[in-house]
């Protein structure tokens, strides 16, 4: 009968009584227990920060890839300008098709295309008709293409808007 010694003495009778204990100690003898959800209490500290930082990174790198874009479709445009310079009736819509079609993961609505004739007054838009004729009588002045593009750049709810990140680009063009 050793091996009912914590239990009963005797068969049959009560089990023996141990120290009472309040309320309270029981309460902190359950919460002392063992570290089992301590990894789940870390994680519940950790993943927010680090979900943070993960749509940080790819929200800058949606920004840099539109930034990349835009400059590389400004260079074409200018290239395209300076090749079309003498036989385009409609510069600047000519030029904003190069771009566009340069760079289709930009939205075409929201490219902003200026253009600057011999260091004279901008031309923005995408259609300038009439000035054909004086880019005609530049022949061998520079033209400075320029295209800006709205960014956005959102993280965890901040929105550092468009004059945190201005998106713009500028080509000088010479005829040849």
């Amino acid at each position: 009968m050793r091996f009912m010694q914590g239990w009963n003495r005797f068969p049959g009778s009560k089990r023996a009584a141990g120290p009472k204990r309040s309320c309270g100690d029981r309460m902190r003898a359950c919460l002392r227990g063992g570290e089992d959800g301590q990894a789940i209490v870390e994680m519940a500290f950790v993943v927010p920060v680090l979900s943070a930082v993960l749509v940080g990174i790819l929200m800058w790198g949606f920004y840099f890839n539109n930034l990349l874009s835009l400059t590389s479709a400004v260079g074409q445009g200018a290239g395209h300008l300076q090749q079309i310079r003498l036989t385009t009736t409609d510069p600047c819509a000519d030029t904003f098709n190069a771009i566009t079609q340069a760079a289709p993961n930009l939205v075409p609505g929201n490219i902003g295309l200026t253009l600057n004739l011999n260091g004279g007054a901008n031309v923005t838009g995408n259609s300038c008709a009439g000035q054909a004729a004086v880019l005609g009588n530049l022949q061998g002045d520079p033209v400075k293409v320029t295209a800006t593009y709205p960014c956005s750049v959102v993280v965890v709810g901040i929105n550092f808007g468009s004059s945190f990140c201005p998106m713009s680009y500028s080509q000088t063009v010479f005829e040849y």
